[in-house]
């Protein structure tokens, strides 16, 4: 298993209970195969660097995790077609 860290943004539109329950999705996505390494680091409203769908806040998380080289690919799919989040990042942390 390897180590990862995954950044996303959620629409900051959410209600708070929106917000809890995409977070834990995402925690269930990566339960299936892989392990969430300690708890969810919920950075909260952040400005973005640029408007995305003319939105200029977000709501950022960062989860890192351990789990077979095959779990990110189906992350990064079923994080694309998610409504709630607008941006993500999956970052491989044990290459060199």
């Amino acid at each position: 298993m390897a180590n990862y860290e995954l950044m996303f943004i959620i629409d900051p539109a959410l209600e708070d209970e929106a917000k809890a329950a995409t977070v834990e999705a995402v925690k269930g996505i990566i339960a299936t195969e892989g392990e969430v390494i300690g708890e969810a680091d919920e950075w909260g409203m952040r400005k973005l660097a640029y408007p995305i769908m003319k939105k200029s806040e977000g709501y950022y998380v960062v989860i890192e995790f351990q789990a077979p080289p095959t779990l990110p690919k189906e992350l990064d799919r079923r994080l694309k077609i998610s409504d709630h989040v607008i941006r993500h990042m999956i970052i491989a942390k044990d290459e060199k």
